[in-house]
């Protein structure tokens, strides 16, 4: 489909702020071994006999991925209510047909050679654009859309995230493990495919629409992209939704941390179009500065330590992300999000139990059981 930016200006001029879409990924994986299995189309399949699940399940570039969508919430609330529905009835379909679902950034020792690629134009312009970083990439992320209205608000609100994207990165880090050993980082998933993929990671600040736009005909008239979805940036108006969208985090191992780190992530972009409206200062800071907290989190998580930008000093990374708290602390209270205690994120849970004798398999294994009786569970009455 050509690339319609006037579309694209229409969608965002009648969009509805602070609605809300989730987007999970998940691992198919066989309950013996827990190896990845190529086992989507057979689920997807399956799934078009649910009238719920059957808009709500797409692919990946993988065969051995699967994701699941909430569809358009009218608030962060509405958008759990209805994932965490779809994400009961997908866990029973792959229940049923002998599949378990994984739930970290990475699969900790599946071979990428292995894999094979779903077959859609959309995948098939991918692989055979990107070559060895495309296959390299079987990685699995929680991705947020968050309604704005207007273009120029949704382009200035993704100025003021970039910034804060390594902390939601160290808070939702959890995939220590690849090609079967430990990486020594807190997201390899961050490392494979954000600082792999071209025009992905953090972005550039653009001001407003219009230098946006200009950036992205640039794209079109030189062939660099053919679809919007090409651009990969981990914060970026989406020119179909009229969203924000949120691409920076790990898949969470557990429910309730999906859950919480959505509603934190709703609750920046929250507080930033409130920040635009109300006219609050607010200076770019370097890409080269954002890029170094952003390796600070791939590396380290929330155990290392965040450059305070406005201060030039270290801080603890626990204490850059209370400061992201107090930042949002507002947006949060409208929006009733909760801040969960703070607790060890997955890749902390991972890397805890290997130093503490587990083998890499039994890891797995017990992200694998929590991830099953967490997203599984009964919606509540």
């Amino acid at each position: 489909m050509p690339i319609d930016l006037n579309r694209t200006e229409e969608i965002f001029a009648t969009s509805t702020d602070l609605t809300v879409g989730l987007e999970e990924e998940f691992a198919l994986l066989d309950p013996e071994t827990l190896d990845l299995v190529p086992r989507f189309e057979e689920l997807r399949d399956a799934a078009a006999a649910d009238p719920v699940l059957e808009d709500a399940i797409t692919g990946e570039l993988i065969s051995s991925e699967i994701e699941i969508i909430s569809g358009r919430g009218e608030d962060i609330h509405d958008a759990l209510a209805n994932q965490r529905e779809r994400r009961r009835r997908l866990f029973a379909l792959a229940a049923e047909r002998g599949v378990l679902l994984g739930s970290t950034g990475t699969h900790p020792w599946a071979d990428y050679r292995e894999q094979r690629n779903i077959d859609t134009d959309h995948y098939r312009r991918v692989v055979d654009g990107l070559g060895y970083v495309a296959r390299r990439n079987n990685t699995f992320s929680l991705h947020v859309h968050v309604g704005v209205r207007g273009t120029d608000r949704a382009v200035r609100a993704c100025d003021r995230l970039r910034p804060i994207l390594p902390l939601l990165l160290a808070v939702s880090a959890s995939s220590p493990f690849l090609d079967g050993r430990d990486t020594l980082l807190a997201s390899a998933r961050s490392q494979t495919f954000t600082k792999s993929f071209p025009r992905c990671g953090v972005p550039d600040a653009y001001g407003d629409w219009a230098t946006f736009r200009d950036y992205l005909e640039l794209l079109i008239a030189t062939g660099s992209i053919v679809e919007y979805t090409q651009v990969w940036w981990s914060v970026r108006p989406h020119a179909t939704f009229g969203t924000i969208e949120v691409r920076i985090a790990d898949a969470q191992v557990s429910a309730a941390e999906s859950d919480a780190l959505a509603g934190l992530i709703v609750a920046c972009v929250a507080q930033a179009l409130r920040d635009i409206d109300d006219g609050v200062p607010f200076e770019d800071p370097a890409p080269r500065l954002v890029e170094e907290n952003l390796w600070r989190a791939i590396r380290h998580g929330m155990d290392g330590r965040m450059i305070d930008l406005g201060r030039r000093e270290e801080v603890s990374t626990h204490a850059a992300v209370a400061e992201l708290l107090a930042w949002s602390e507002p947006a949060r209270e409208d929006l009733r999000i909760d801040v969960p205690p703070d607790a060890p994120n997955g890749a902390q849970r991972q890397r805890a139990s290997l130093l503490g004798g587990a083998s890499l398999h039994e890891v797995y294994a017990d992200t694998v059981r929590e991830t099953t009786t967490t997203y599984a569970q009964e919606v509540p009455a």
